[in-house]
C-alpha cells in the first residue's frame, strides 16, 4: 500500500525541511486538483509558506483535510483564497508578497466542446491573467504547467522516428487536433510571447508532464487516473492505447526544482517516463495487486470496438485517434539540467491503483 506520509523520493529543491523554520512564500493556482494538491504536500513538506487559490470557498475544508492526512503541522503554513482564471478580480492580492508562483490550475472538460474556444480562450486567458499579475508583483520565477500535448509537433500528422524532446511544438492553430490539445499549446506560446515581449524569460519556466498518475489525494478524477479506474473495475478488453507515464510526486518535485534553479529560466522540460500500452498497465495492476486486479482485463480490446464505444460514450471517443499511436518523449533535459530522478513506472500504477481503491472503499 502506498504510505503517502512518506516524503517523496526526491532530495529537497530548496527551502527548510518539514520542521525548519519560515522560508519563502509559494502560490499554487489550483491547489484542489491532483497535480495541484501535491504540489502543496511537496512546498509544504520543504518548510515554504504556501497559498493556492480555488474558485469556490466551500472547497477549503476539504482541500485542509486532504492535506493533513498526508502532511502534520502545516495548516498553519497555508493560505486559501478564492480566484477565478477567467476573471481578474483577487490574482493581485494573492500573489503579492509570493517569491514564486505555480500556476497549475488549467480547465479540463469531461468531453471535448463543440467549439474549441470554449476550452482555448480560457486556458490562454487564465494563464495570461496569472502570469501577468505575478510578473507585475515580482516574483522570482512563475513555473507554468503545460503538457507534452504542446510538445506532439510532427507526431500530430506521423509517429516521429525518435523521441521527442522540448524543442517540438505542437501547431495549436491546425484545426484538426482536439480543442484540448490545441489549448495546451497556445497557452504555453502565449506565456512565452508576454514574458519575451517584456524581456523577462528568465522568470518563466514550464513543465510538460505525460500521462500524470500517482496516489490520490482525494476524489479527484483526471482523464489519466480514470483510465486506470476502468480498468481496475473490468473491460472487457485494454484498448490499444498508450502514454508516457509520469508520476505525480515527481512532477511535484520537479515543479520545485524549475522554481528554484537559476538554469531552469527561460526552459520547457518534458515530465514523463517511458511510454506503457494499456496491456502494459494492466499487466503491471495484476502483477502488483493480486486480487484487487481480478477484474483487470487480459486481453486487448479490437480496434473496431473501441471505435463503436466511442459512439456512446464521448471520454471514450476522444482515445479513438490515438489507437495504434505510439509517442516516446525524452525527460533527459530534466535530468540533466535539474537532477530530477522519476521513480519506476511500475511503482507509480501500483501505488495509483492502490489509492484509488481505497478512496473507492472509504
Amino acid at each position: 500500500m502506498a504510505d503517502l506520509k512518506t516524503p517523496g523520493r526526491q532530495p529537497e529543491a530548496s527551502g527548510q525541511a518539514e520542521t525548519g523554520g519560515p522560508t519563502e512564500t509559494v502560490l499554487v493556482s489550483g491547489g484542489s486538483g491532483f497535480l495541484g494538491g501535491w504540489c502543496l504536500v511537496e512546498l509544504l513538506r520543504r518548510g515554504y509558506r504556501v497559498r493556492t487559490t480555488v474558485r469556490d470557498a466551500a472547497k477549503e475544508p476539504e482541500l485542509r483535510a486532504r492535506l493533513a492526512s498526508v502532511v502534520e503541522h502545516s495548516d498553519d503554513r497555508l493560505s486559501v483564497h478564492v480566484a477565478d482564471l477567467e476573471s481578474d478580480d483577487h490574482w493581485a492580492k494573492a500573489i503579492e508578497g509570493c517569491e514564486y508562483v505555480l500556476h497549475v490550475a488549467s480547465p479540463f472538460p469531461p468531453k471535448q466542446p463543440k467549439d474549441p474556444d470554449e476550452l482555448i480562450v480560457p486556458a490562454r486567458e487564465g494563464t495570461l491573467r496569472v502570469l501577468g499579475a505575478a510578473l507585475d508583483a515580482g516574483v522570482r520565477r512563475v513555473v507554468v504547467t503545460s503538457s507534452v500535448a504542446a510538445v506532439r509537433g510532427s507526431a500530430s500528422e506521423s509517429e516521429p522516428a525518435k523521441p521527442l524532446d522540448e524543442s517540438e511544438w505542437t501547431d495549436g492553430d491546425n484545426p484538426k487536433l482536439v480543442p484540448y490539445v490545441r489549448s495546451k499549446a497556445l497557452a504555453e506560446r502565449a506565456a512565452w510571447d508576454l514574458v519575451d515581449k517584456r524581456g523577462e524569460r528568465d522568470r518563466l519556466a514550464t513543465i510538460n508532464p505525460g500521462a500524470i498518475l500517482g496516489p490520490v489525494l482525494g476524489e479527484e478524477r483526471s482523464f489519466s487516473l480514470q483510465m486506470v479506474e476502468r480498468l481496475l473495475k473490468g473491460v472487457p478488453g485494454a484498448p490499444r492505447i498508450g502514454f508516457s507515464v509520469v508520476d505525480v510526486r515527481d512532477v511535484a518535485d520537479l515543479h520545485l526544482r524549475a522554481m528554484t534553479a537559476p538554469e531552469a529560466g527561460g526552459e520547457r522540460f518534458i515530465a514523463a517516463t517511458r511510454f506503457m500500452w494499456m496491456a502494459e498497465v494492466a499487466a503491471v495492476l495484476r502483477e502488483r495487486l493480486g486480487p484487487d486486479a481480478a477484474r483487470v482485463p487480459k486481453r486487448q480490446a479490437p480496434d473496431f470496438a473501441v471505435r463503436v464505444m466511442g459512439i456512446f460514450d464521448p471520454s471514450v471517443r476522444v482515445m479513438t485517434s490515438q489507437l495504434g499511436k505510439r509517442l516516446d518523449l525524452s525527460s533527459e533535459k530534466a535530468q540533466s539540467l535539474l537532477g530530477w530522478s522519476p521513480r519506476p513506472v511500475e511503482e507509480t500504477v501500483a501505488d495509483c491503483a492502490e489509492s484509488l481503491l481505497d478512496s473507492t472503499a472509504a
